[in-house]
């Protein structure tokens, strides 16, 4: 896989699949998930369908630039949100969701692309909203998956998912495998195998064991505040697809979302949580391709 060197200085490990004239699709990923959670047989099949898929890890993940000289007080952060001082919680924060943002738009320009359509899902919807928000005009096409608008009340998380989600990461391998499986709570019920899991698990690890990051990234998520007012005035053509089984992100962010975005289509799933399980690919993919499709 290529690395690129933004123009910020950091360094971007992507993948492409496709052939570079056709529409490109800019996958984002979520809190602390690497290129490879975007599924190869999912991505196959958009480039097959004539999109230039463009997966990559975010910054302080897999093998993008990692941010060790600056800690985040993750505890600290958190108590400060709960509290409403949110101005002191986000400059503990090393950086921000605008930051991961930027990175994105940053890639396209390293690839030579003005524009994409971009498809964010869980914290990479918020950072593709956000991309949409702040650059419309580079933003073919927005499609939002199993992601809120950043108000507290909406797209709330189950207590048992909450636990497992920051439960300490298991440092050695086999510790880390077993706790995957962990994640059935917010996993699609009808579809959860835990082979599977364990085997994304493994390439997860072996590719990049780096659970520091995931604490400074959640400290960006937390920090972020609610997109509601921009929401409401984004033109740009949106998706929304929920899950919902989600009990990570509740059905209700995603409701939430397209209910705000102007003219936006929600897409509910039946039977899919906080995941992307093989056999809601064609599904998925359809949606995909419907959407970035020129009208």
């Amino acid at each position: 896989m290529p690395k690129t060197h933004l123009a910020s200085g950091l360094d971007i490990e992507y993948e492409t699949l496709g052939r570079p004239e056709d529409p490109p699709l800019l996958l984002v990923m979520g809190l602390g998930a690497q290129l490879v959670s975007w599924p190869t047989g999912l991505c196959q099949r958009l480039a097959e369908a004539g999109r230039y898929v463009i997966r990559f890890d975010n910054r302080d993940c897999g093998l993008s630039t990692k941010f060790d000289d600056k800690p985040a007080n993750l505890d600290q952060v958190i108590a400060n949100v709960r509290e409403g001082d949110v101005a002191s919680a986000r400059a503990l924060a090393p950086y921000t969701l605008a930051d991961m943002a930027g990175d994105a738009f940053e890639l396209l320009d390293a690839l030579g692309l003005p524009k994409a359509h971009v498809v964010g899902s869980s914290m990479g919807g918020a950072i593709a909203q956000l991309m949409a928000i702040e650059r419309p005009e580079r933003v073919l096409s927005l499609t939002s998956i199993m992601a809120s608008t950043g108000e507290p009340e909406y797209g709330q998380a189950t207590p048992e998912a909450l636990g497992v989600l920051f439960a300490p990461s298991p440092p050695d391998r086999e510790g880390y495998l077993h706790a995957a499986t962990r994640s059935k709570v917010w996993r699609s019920k009808r579809y959860f195998d835990a082979e599977e899991v364990r085997r994304s698990a493994a390439e997860r690890y072996d590719r990049s064991y780096y659970p520091q990051g995931t604490a400074r990234q959640t400290a960006a998520l937390v920090t972020a505040g609610p997109r509601a007012e921009a929401l409401r005035r984004l033109s740009v053509p949106t998706l929304v697809v929920h899950g919902l089984d989600d009990t990570l992100v509740a059905p209700s962010g995603g409701e939430r979302t397209a209910e705000l975005v102007p003219a936006a289509r929600l897409l509910l799933v039946e039977d899919m949580g906080h995941d992307r399980p093989e056999p809601l690919w064609p599904l998925l993919a359809d949606a995909i391709i419907d959407h970035t499709s020129s009208p």
